[in-house]
């Protein structure tokens, strides 16, 4: 038979004993330091004190604990409750919060808040059987990390290029003359006659604006077939968008979570498919697995500038390490100014 029952101080032994196996069980999250049983002590006493703190027992001893602080402006907060895995499933987390509950009432208590790690999927699951319900978020990064997207997005430069795989240079030259004006303001574009097939386009405003070049990638390639944007992006990563009679059909990011965490489907998708390069650009499919790769951080891969002329290289384009400004010193570079 369960018993619920108020802590006192005397049940040190006990509630260390309990809390021990509640830190081994549920270790703190990345980013915050474990307390020491003398701190979780320290803030134990104060809810012995001022807030509500028990102890379940079974015939067999202690099972379980559950404390709470003094509530605050009506809102109580429970920092633990803790069940042994041989009494759980028997109704004893229940009856510790039951208790709970009508203590904190007791000293004017209208709320109670809880903190629960996020990876602990069966506490939110009880928790959420319970009726609580997600009001905020506790977010948590490491500074180097933190300061490496930073100083990428300040500091790092974003370039690329369009590639459309057509010898027709003055079908291209008019395509871009009727459509670049359409995204903004561009301070000029630089074509490359055909080489191994392709026809390069540098763009001032669309190389600094991955979007804009997707949408110039595509433009291309629904007149003319495959096309391909690529780029630099913030110094950092390499992404590249190929299209095929106006549709796309594969993108590659370098780091796939770079720009922010993203579900395990897409940053799957965001891979290199060597089977379809292979098919419209003539790749080693050997090749765009070895050089085409993916990791969690840039540092995992070479710099960015080398990766995508290594991806240039295996796709046959040739230039694609270069900015607009670059591409205009080109042999023979059609330059189309605004």
């Amino acid at each position: 038979m369960t018993k619920i029952r108020r802590a006192i101080e005397a049940d040190e032994p006990i509630l260390r004993e309990l809390w021990e196996e509640f830190e081994a069980e549920v270790p703190e999250p990345p980013g915050f330091t474990p307390e020491t049983w003398d701190e979780a002590w320290r803030d134990i006493r104060r809810r012995i004190g001022e807030g509500v703190a028990l102890v379940a027992e079974d015939d067999e001893g202690p099972i379980g604990h559950a404390w709470a602080a003094a509530p605050v402006h009506g809102r109580a907060h429970l920092t633990d409750v803790y069940v042994r895995p041989r009494a759980r499933r028997s109704g004893v987390a229940r009856a510790l919060l039951r208790e709970l509950a009508v203590a904190l009432r007791g000293l004017g208590a209208e709320w109670m808040s809880l903190d629960v790690v996020s990876s602990n999927a069966p506490a939110l699951a009880a928790w959420n059987r319970f009726g609580f319900v997600e009001v905020q978020k506790v977010m948590v990064v490491e500074l180097a990390a933190l300061e490496q997207r930073l100083g990428a997005s300040a500091d790092g430069a974003t370039f690329g290029s369009a590639h459309v795989q057509t010898d027709d240079l003055g079908g291209v030259e008019r395509a871009v003359r009727t459509f670049v004006p359409r995204l903004g303001r561009s301070a000029g574009t630089a074509v490359v006659p055909p080489k191994n097939g392709w026809i390069g386009v540098y763009d001032e405003l669309c190389g600094r604006e991955p979007e804009l070049l997707r949408r110039l990638a595509r433009e291309l390639s629904d007149r003319f077939g495959v096309a391909i944007a690529i780029g630099v992006e913030a110094g950092q990563v390499v992404r590249y968008v190929l299209f095929d009679r106006g549709r796309m059909v594969d993108e590659y990011l370098s780091v796939p979570e770079f720009h922010g965490p993203l579900p395990p489907g897409d940053v799957i998708a965001l891979g290199a498919n060597p089977t379809l390069l292979s098919r419209l650009t003539g790749a080693d499919p050997a090749r765009v697995r070895a050089v085409a790769r993916t990791a969690t951080s840039p540092a995992d891969l070479p710099p960015a500038e080398e990766l995508v002329a290594q991806i240039g290289e295996l796709l046959v384009l040739s230039g694609v390490e270069l900015a607009y400004e670059e591409a205009l010193g080109l042999p023979d570079v059609l330059r189309i100014e605004r």
